[in-house]
């Protein structure tokens, strides 16, 4: 059975702190496997292999738009988390896991976010957004091939930064890092969802977010996850409105159940879910690069 959690809006470092207790407990065998979701602040995260050129603007900028910078545990390059886009952390123990043949195994690093990148893909298609996986990389995409004609933009229409309108540009349409600004879906695939996971003694940590509604123009902040050549969409931008992010959320949940072969449960608190007050212990993010050294982490 999955626990899922549904928190609204978490600061990182809160995030953080509730995903090293969850982790603890579900070693301890003290609770299941648990789902969070929920929004964050503004916040640019970077992981182990974290490039600082890839933070594009200035500190001052980054002040002036409200957006913290947070080291972390887990692998890989610069990401953003904001306000409409549902972070999802799976604290989940990946032993024991059925496979579709029914039988019991342990999931590696590797199918264990392919799964995550199934349950995404499935809940893309719930709200008829065509998706694929990218070879060599990591996440979901929306599918070019599948698309149809963008009401904002002609079909393979190309404009440089200064030709594009103002509002083009801040809706996020430009690549980070180059001067040329194109719809994302018309010329390539678009990065609709980012997963990033952190595992130790057979427990994950970190996990996905899925742009729902956020506002794209943050992400020209970062090189996101390193990758110059691809740009990153949402799915307002996909479907042209705004979706209710609680209806996406129950979208992923059920999708867990099915992609796991779970029963899923709704918990309504943290509370609820241990029986007791939540108590997190402080640890400054920068001490977690130093702890499980050999765990594993995956990020894109």
């Amino acid at each position: 059975m999955i626990s899922v959690v549904q928190l609204g809006t978490v600061d990182y470092a809160t995030g953080l702190r509730l995903q090293q207790q969850l982790v603890a407990l579900r070693k301890e065998g003290q609770v299941g496997d648990v789902l969070l979701l929920l929004e964050h602040s503004p916040v640019i995260t970077l992981g182990r292999n974290a490039k600082a050129a890839n933070v594009v603007a200035s500190r001052e900028l980054l002040i002036q738009r409200g957006v913290e910078l947070f080291e972390c545990d887990r692998g890989g390059d610069v990401t953003f988390h904001g306000p409409g886009q549902i972070v999802g952390y799976p604290i989940f123990d990946l032993r024991g896991y059925v496979t579709p043949d029914g039988k019991r195994k342990t999931l590696g690093a590797v199918e264990f976010v392919r799964r995550l990148e199934d349950v995404l893909m499935r809940s893309c298609a719930d709200f008829a957004i065509a998706t694929k996986r990218v070879s060599g990389l990591t996440g979901v995409w929306t599918d070019p091939a599948h698309v149809g004609a963008d009401p904002l933009v002609r079909p393979n229409e190309w404009k440089t930064r200064s030709e594009s309108s103002q509002e083009n540009y801040t809706a996020g349409l430009c690549p980070a890092g180059t001067d040329e600004c194109v719809r994302p879906y018309i010329n390539a695939e678009a990065k609709l969802a980012a997963i990033g996971v952190h595992i130790s003694r057979f427990v994950t940590s970190h996990g996905f977010a899925l742009n729902v509604n956020i506002d794209l123009s943050y992400f020209n902040l970062i090189v996101p996850c390193g990758i110059t050549s691809k740009p990153v969409t949402s799915m307002e931008r996909e479907l042209g409105r705004e979706l209710d992010l609680t209806t996406v959320a129950e979208s992923i949940s059920r999708n867990f159940g099915v992609v796991f072969q779970s029963q899923i449960l709704w918990v309504d608190t943290l509370d609820a879910l241990l029986g007791r007050s939540v108590g997190v212990p402080m640890k400054p993010p920068t001490e977690l690069r130093r702890i499980h050294k050999k765990d594993e982490s995956t990020w894109a």
